[in-house]
């Protein structure tokens, strides 16, 4: 076991036998971290592979707050393609970074250039949000041009005050933030990104209306703080919003195999160079573009709901974006239960490494085409 990591909990024994092989079309991931420079070829070797559509977050180092910024990203994106196939039918989807001065005019004007929304980072709440939003209110400008141009609101839920215990602080942000926001624009589209908590998943699927979905991460649906924290910490599991307790993770999985549209595919995968991860102060962050689909599926397989497992990650999410919806005659993926060794790093730009989600552990499903 690599150093780090921890003893899963995935059961390879559950849910279909081996050999069993499943078609999906090709997936989508609605939230994704591209980085910059060198290291976007390297996270782009797996997304391409795994991925038809990514959206790609807005908080690199400047933010991404004006159109032009995120079209020169596009463009970076493009030009860092690995020379396969896969590359050339990957498509970069991009939001700006919301602040409190994104005025109404940037809105439009990214609206015409096909960006599809903006990114709502509370300032401080995440990697590089120190430049977020400090008061919601005063963005209402800009949420009024989001409603008026039918874009999309995507929301790191989750508040910020230093006195709010790190683990209440979703629910907090659904009461005080979303609830308000949803009376506020009632026809604004919002996706609650990486939900984590049983309130979320009971406010999505009971409360809130259909304009607002949630996208969940494999590593919320596979692990708890448990195995993040017991018998030592495991900075690898180290994400923000951080892993919660069983009850969870369980309602997670159980909102994602329901065969409910309100819940799609959002990795939240987020590369780090190790020696960060591996730090007297490590950053927040799972990597999961390397076996991301297969991370799904293994989930779904435990939940003896592979029959669901298409729909979370190929047409929910391109419906609540108002995506053309692939079918597996456009493009598929095919999955094998084959069990496959994780290696222990990437490599991750020039001369450095990242560690993956399971390094040095066997996953028990592989993609075989695509």
């Amino acid at each position: 076991m690599v150093s780090g990591t921890t003893p899963s909990i995935i059961q390879p024994d559950k849910g279909a036998p081996l050999g069993t092989r499943i078609t999906i079309p090709m997936p989508d991931d609605f939230h994704h971290h591209g980085r910059d420079g060198a290291k976007t070829a390297a996270v782009l070797e797996h997304a391409t592979k795994q991925f038809h559509r990514c959206l790609f977050m807005p908080n690199l180092v400047p933010p991404l707050t004006t159109t032009e910024k995120a079209l020169e990203y596009k463009a970076h994106i493009q030009k860092s393609m690995p020379s396969n196939s896969d590359s050339e039918k990957f498509e970069p989807v991009m939001v700006l970074y919301l602040t409190d001065h994104t005025t109404a005019e940037e809105i439009y004007k990214a609206q015409e250039a096909g960006i599809v929304g903006v990114k709502y980072y509370p300032a401080g709440a995440t990697t590089n949000s120190q430049f977020g939003v400090s008061d919601i209110q005063k963005c209402y400008p800009a949420l009024q041009a989001l409603q008026d141009r039918d874009m999309m609101l995507c929301i790191h839920s989750e508040v910020t005050d230093p006195k709010i215990d790190i683990f209440d602080r979703e629910p907090l942000f659904i009461e005080e933030i979303i609830k308000p926001l949803v009376n506020a624009f009632p026809t604004l589209k919002m996706t609650m990104e990486h939900i984590s908590t049983k309130q979320a998943v009971d406010y999505v699927m009971n409360e809130a209306p259909d304009r607002v979905k949630a996208s969940i991460t494999c590593h919320h649906l596979l692990y708890n703080r448990n195995h993040m924290l017991v018998g030592g910490i495991r900075p690898h599991l180290y994400c923000l919003p951080i892993l919660k307790a069983e009850i969870h993770r369980k309602a997670l999985l159980d909102a994602a195999t329901s065969g409910s549209p309100k819940f799609f595919l959002g990795t939240d995968s987020a590369p780090h160079m190790t020696i960060l991860k591996e730090a007297a102060c490590g950053c927040a962050g799972v990597y999961t573009a390397h076996a991301a689909v297969e991370l799904y599926t293994t989930a779904f397989d435990m939940a003896n709901a592979l029959d669901k497992l298409g729909d979370f990650c190929s047409k929910f999410g391109a419906q609540h974006y108002g995506m053309p919806v692939l079918t597996a005659s456009d493009r598929s993926m095919t999955l094998e239960k084959r069990p496959w060794k994780v290696p222990d790093s990437y490599a991750f730009g020039s001369g450095t490494t990242l560690t993956p989600l399971m390094a040095g552990e066997e996953i028990p499903w592989a993609v075989v085409e695509s």
